[in-house]
């Protein structure tokens, strides 16, 4: 039958909405409860007084005690499920009732019942609300005795067998009706459905009880040997039910353990949106989602208290949850109590009748009989601890499967929390840099984000450290670091703890600043440069830093509104590149600036279609030897017209494909085009050299000379008329890579000239020690040698120091007849410039060899070409 006097449970502490906070809906329940216990007595005293059938007093002494025993044990086999956090529960209360209303009277059967049922309420601590369950009992048995008296008095023709089972089967329809109506009470509403299909799963229970009492009783009544098949059958339900109860327990734990892991799961997720980026901490745990777990596991364990120690975020903060009757005044528990000194992660099992006298002493404080207590630990920190306090259900107190549902609780329960504080650590990972603390480039996006939608003024600035690859380099990386930490510090303190401020790599950092003027900006950059170019000490050292800082706005005069916190860096990024190359170290972005380096990033990604499609080509000047003025040689010369922008300087797009990984192609477009040009004079009988001029990168290329091997055989080509011009800083750079490379092609007969010689940092030590055959004066010499003395000073000291070391000079700049003279007086060999020629296309070369050129025959039998003044 269907036993609603257990549909409530007061000692159970209800969610805000069902707790003891609603005194209106309290008063009404102990209303409804009086209500119930009148009806039952006025229904019990009818049927007392309705009748004439008197116990005898063997039945009292026998059948009473055997049906209180059969009421004892229906209720011991019981099978508990939740309605809407309603607790219902099925028993085998109607094989005992309609045994004994076949068999005894009415009396007798109530007595037992009552003694039975009243006696488990009690044992199971639900003295709150004996009235309704007093109420409930008689309606329970007294409605079945009234409809069987009806049915056998005005319907003598129906077997007593059918009155008995139509009788019966009203009292799961009673106390349906009754449970729903405590419900309604309670404000625990259930729909119609619902209650449709509860009915009927408690009448289908009910006739399937009454149908085994009244096979059980003909059985023994009328089959030899009935009472052994009545016990056959009897075990057979047992073991039916109790079967059915364990998979339904199976079930409810299933459904607990998914609960619990998704609250916690839940409750996760919530802090972490309620956690701040900018934040090195997530929020506190909220208690009330935690309490509405330990609910959950109070009420799956049916137990008359829950505790969990919650160890929270924070390293000594520890919280207690308390599910079901308040602990007792004075049970507060410390880290010595011996209740929660556990090792390993078992449960364990305390008794107040065999416990220690130290647990004793626990157990009586916090007033129980009986205590779980299990650890909740997680990969590498202890979480707290559960204790689940004296089982209400069962007279035999917690059993196996409690330990078993308890175990496996708690490990859910702390790899939930564990992975819970696990994704909050990766979470601030994924938005911190792990050096400094500060934002990464992530989390300054995501703080960022909002402001810049938004309507307010912000400025977003960076600020680099210029120094940063020159300690790491010269100290290591761990002092680069150092210094990246204590510069984090300085600009942490400059613009305090509410400005975002990331680590965006390196020595780059990013502020956000609201609400700031371009004004403001400026002077707050120039503030923050001078607190980040005071000295570092490091390792015993003092590095001077410099910093270089720019700013963008997206203030509404800037006219644009779709500008997002990735542009607004990319912005910031350029103000900071004009800055390098600018004398002003605060620099605020301006529109020419991104499109100058639009142009630049157009120009990089053109390059490789420009030299397949004839956009690049080579153009030649001529150089003449001094004194006798014969062409020698050209030196080739890249120029690109490109169809939107026109001719460009070659000053503009060389360092950009310097920068890339395209200059090897545009080395070997060069050369490609002044060896095949040199192998068209050779065919001639011109004996002409061509010059290519070299980049760092190709210096530092192991396999060059390979390449430059294979281009002189392909265009069979003398090494000798080959050659590759080089700057001093070039070399320098990395003279451990260059020199190499440099000493392979001296091998192979190639020409090395060393150009814009005197401009750069060279020492003489080197320049002995390079495998180079020429030297170029750089052209700012030859220019100011006609009105600086200075100039001409230098000119003659690089001339006697060339061919001190046995090689040819060559001056380039050459514009005045009298520097010629001068050259020549001084003996230089080669000359260069526009006095004899501009950089000229092919075609146009070849014009000026035929018109300003004679050919002759040299000393040596071969033709040379003469300029003709």
């Amino acid at each position: 039958m269907t036993d609603h006097r257990r549909a409530v449970q007061p000692e159970v502490p209800r969610p805000p909405v069902r707790a003891q906070l609603d005194p209106q809906r309290t008063r009404r329940y102990r209303l409804f409860s009086a209500a119930v216990l009148l009806i039952g007595v006025g229904v019990t005293a009818a049927v007392l007084f309705g009748h004439v059938d008197h116990p005898q007093p063997e039945q009292l002494l026998i059948a009473g005690p055997l049906l209180a025993v059969g009421f004892l044990l229906s209720e011991q086999l019981s099978i508990d499920f939740d309605v809407r956090q309603i607790s219902w529960t099925i028993s085998f209360a109607e094989i005992p009732l309609v045994l004994g209303l076949v068999t005894v009277p009415f009396e007798v059967v109530l007595a037992a019942y009552l003694v039975a049922g009243l006696g488990v309420q009690i044992s199971r601590h639900k003295m709150r609300h004996l009235s309704y369950h007093a109420g409930i009992m008689c309606l329970e048995v007294a409605i079945p005795y009234a409809v069987f008296y009806l049915l056998t008095n005005d319907f003598a023709a129906m077997p007593v067998w059918a009155a008995a089972a139509l009788g019966v089967l009203t009292s799961p329809l009673v106390s349906t009706a009754l449970g729903l109506g405590a419900m309604h009470v309670l404000g625990g509403e259930l729909r119609m459905p619902s209650a449709a299909r509860l009915g009927l799963r408690s009448l289908v229970v009910c006739l399937m009880n009454v149908t085994v009492g009244l096979v059980a009783y003909v059985l023994v009544n009328n089959a030899p040997w009935g009472w052994l098949l009545a016990g056959l059958l009897a075990a057979s339900m047992v073991a039916l039910y109790r079967a059915y109860s364990g998979l339904l327990r199976e079930q409810r734990d299933l459904e607990t353990l998914s609960d619990v892991s998704l609250n916690v799961a839940r409750s996760g997720q919530d802090v972490m949106n309620k956690a701040s980026v900018l934040t090195n901490v997530l929020p506190p745990e909220d208690p009330a989602d935690w309490q509405a777990i330990v609910e959950r596991i109070r009420d799956q364990l049916n137990a008359k208290r829950v505790v969990l120690h919650l160890k929270m975020d924070s390293v000594d903060e520890v919280r207690r949850l308390v599910a079901g009757v308040p602990l007792p005044d004075g049970s507060d528990v410390d880290r010595d109590d011996p209740i929660l000194q556990l090792a390993g992660n078992h449960v364990r099992y305390f008794k107040l009748s065999d416990a220690a006298d130290d647990v004793q002493e626990a157990l009586r404080r916090r007033g129980v009989y009986e205590v779980l207590v299990v650890p909740l630990r997680g990969a590498s920190q202890p979480l707290g601890a559960m204790e689940v306090h004296d089982r209400l259900s069962r007279w035999r107190g917690f059993g196996s499967a409690d330990v078993r549902l308890l175990r496996t609780l708690s490990s859910h329960l702390a790899t939930a929390m564990d992975n819970r504080r696990l994704v909050g650590r990766l979470r601030h990972h994924a938005y911190h840099d792990p050096l400094t603390g500060l934002l990464n480039r992530t989390g300054f996006r995501e703080v960022a984000g909002d402001p810049v939608r938004g309507d307010e003024s912000c400025v977003v600035m960076r600020i680099d450290l210029d120094v940063m690859s020159g300690v790491a380099d010269a100290l290591g990386y761990a002092w680069g670091d150092r210094m990246v930490l204590a510069a984090s510090r300085r600009l942490r303190d400059a613009l305090g703890g509410e400005v975002p401020l990331a680590r965006l790599e390196g020595g780059s950092f990013a502020a956000l600043l609201v609400d700031r003027t371009h004004e403001q900006a400026q002077e707050i950059g120039e503030k923050l440069r001078a607190g980040l170019s005071m000295p570092y000490p490091v390792d015993k050292l003092t590095i001077e830093a410099s910093a270089l800082i720019g700013y963008v706005a997206n203030t509404a005069e800037d006219g644009d509104d779709t500008l997002d916190v990735d542009t607004l860096l990319q912005r910031a990024d350029v103000a900071v590149q004009a800055a390098h190359s600018g004398s002003d170290p605060v620099r605020g972005y301006a529109p020419s600036m991104g499109q100058i380096f639009l142009r630049r990033f157009q120009l990089v990604t053109q390059f490789r279609s420009a030299l397949e499609t004839g956009q690049v080509t080579v153009h030649y000047q001529p150089k003449i030897a001094l004194p006798s003025r014969q062409v020698v040689g050209v030196e080739a010369l890249v120029r690109w017209r490109h169809p939107e922008f026109g001719p460009l300087d070659p000053d503009e797009f060389v360092p950009a494909v310097e920068a890339t990984g395209l200059v090897d192609a545009l080395t070997s477009f060069v050369m490609d085009q002044g060896l095949q040009r040199v192998r068209s004079w050779l065919d001639r009988g011109l004996r002409m050299s061509a010059a290519v001029n070299l980049s760092v990168r190709n210096l530092a290329d192991a396999n060059f000379p390979d390449l430059v091997a294979e281009a002189l055989r392909r265009y069979d080509v003398p090494p000798q008329l080959l050659t590759f011009e080089l700057t001093e800083s070039g070399v320098m750079s990395d003279p451990e890579r260059a020199l190499p490379v440099l000493r392979r092609l001296h091998a192979m007969g190639v020409t090395l000239a060393v150009d814009d010689f005197g401009t750069g940092y060279s020492s003489l030590a080197y320049l002995r020690q390079l495998p180079v055959d020429e030297v170029k004066i750089d052209k700012s010499f030859v220019l100011g040698m006609g009105t600086d003395l200075s100039d001409m000073a230098v000119v003659r000291a690089i001339v006697e120091l060339g061919h001190s070391l046995g090689l040819t000079v060559v001056a380039e700049g050459v514009e005045e007849d009298s520097a010629r003279e001068q050259l020549v007086s001084m003996g230089c060999d080669v000359a260069q410039g526009y006095l004899i020629s501009r950089p000229l296309s092919e075609e146009r070369f070849e014009a000026w060899l035929r018109a300003r050129t004679i050919r002759a025959r040299g000393l040596r039998d071969e033709t040379v070409l003469t300029l003709v003044s």
